[in-house]
């Protein structure tokens, strides 16, 4: 027993009823869903240990749990509407790559949690993280949505890393972030811009890239002049993050294109210089003279030298580490 509350509780799921005064929770292997409102306002609790049988976390599960310092989530695929909100001392949450959804208001008010990295997760519902007025760093790899005010009153949020996609934001995912300055992207573009023929072509993308964190430190800067927290200005911002992620898709896409035009009439020249390096071997007589005394045909004399020219073989095994990763 700790002082005050129950030091060690095993949570088996079902009709159990958890005592208000628990400290720390085991969750049983049994369990596969932490039901709707299971440890809603134990104010006390400081420490749950999940296993990686744990699928949903439903909603207001966690609600109010005042002492919940630190999360690891490490087989939940779905956590629900309030289900930590205003779990306001925890500092840390360790998701999983088998998350998929977090539901609105999860982590509302959730005013000590500082970072964030979420592998895996698709979607992020509205006000998914409102007023979690500590977080600096959100690392999202893999989404497709976050909806409107998902960052609502960030205040100290200064970096997001998402994959180069389209559509992700809904208006004002990001009001009232007034330090968000930079966006990184995630997911393998600057290998793909560094694979491009052309060092003109490399230099665009690259400056394209970095203009995002050019541009955001200026509505930092009017928000500063101003001293006010303009909705207007981080509509904007999101807006600028958004445009700017179709301009860098337009543009690797239209470099793609000159990239593989390039590679193939790369790969056209290469095949005619090989051969007709071949064909210019001393030899005695042309190719039509000797097809003629076997009377054999002429096409098919040249076909044959092309393949033992060479030539299929650097075609084959040589010119495809050139090819661009989709």
């Amino acid at each position: 027993m700790a002082e005050g509350g129950i030091d060690i509780f095993v949570y088996l799921g079902g009709d159990q009823e958890v005592p208000l005064n628990v400290v720390r929770v085991v969750i049983d292997r049994s369990v596969k869903i932490i039901p709707a409102r299971a440890f809603e306002k134990r104010r006390v609790l400081v420490s749950v240990k999940f296993h990686d049988g744990v699928e949903v976390i439903e909603k207001y599960a966690f609600r109010g749990c005042k002492s919940l310092r630190r999360l690891k989530l490490i087989g939940v695929r779905e956590v629900g509407f309030l289900a930590f909100c205003v779990c306001s001392a925890l500092t840390e949450v360790e998701f999983s790559d088998k998350l998929e959804t977090i539901r609105r208001k999860a982590f509302g008010y959730c005013e000590s949690l500082q970072t964030i990295k979420m592998p895996s997760v698709r979607t992020i519902e509205e006000e998914a993280f409102d007023n979690c007025i500590a977080l600096t760093d959100v690392e999202l790899l893999d989404v497709e949505r976050i909806r409107m005010l998902a960052f609502y009153k960030c205040l100290a949020l200064r970096r997001i890393a998402v994959p180069l996609r389209d559509n992700m934001f809904a208006p004002g995912a990001f009001n009232y972030c007034i330090n968000l300055t930079t966006v990184d992207l995630v997911g393998g573009i600057r290998i793909t811009v560094t694979s491009l023929l052309l060092q003109v072509w490399r230099d665009e993308m690259n400056q394209e890239i970095d203009r995002i964190n050019q541009v955001l430190p200026r509505f930092h800067e009017i928000n500063r002049i101003n001293r006010v927290l303009p909705i207007t200005d981080d509509n904007e911002k999101t807006a600028a993050i958004q445009e700017w992620i179709r301009t860098v898709l337009r543009r690797m896409k239209h470099y793609r294109n000159e990239h593989h035009a390039l590679l193939k009439e790369a790969t056209t020249l290469l095949e005619l210089a090989v051969w007709k390096a071949k064909l210019d071997e001393k030899e005695d007589g042309s190719i039509e003279e000797r097809a003629e005394k076997a009377k054999i045909d002429t096409a098919g004399a040249r076909k044959e030298r092309h393949i033992t020219s060479g030539a299929n073989i650097v075609i084959r095994n040589v010119l495809p580490f050139l090819q661009l990763e989709e």
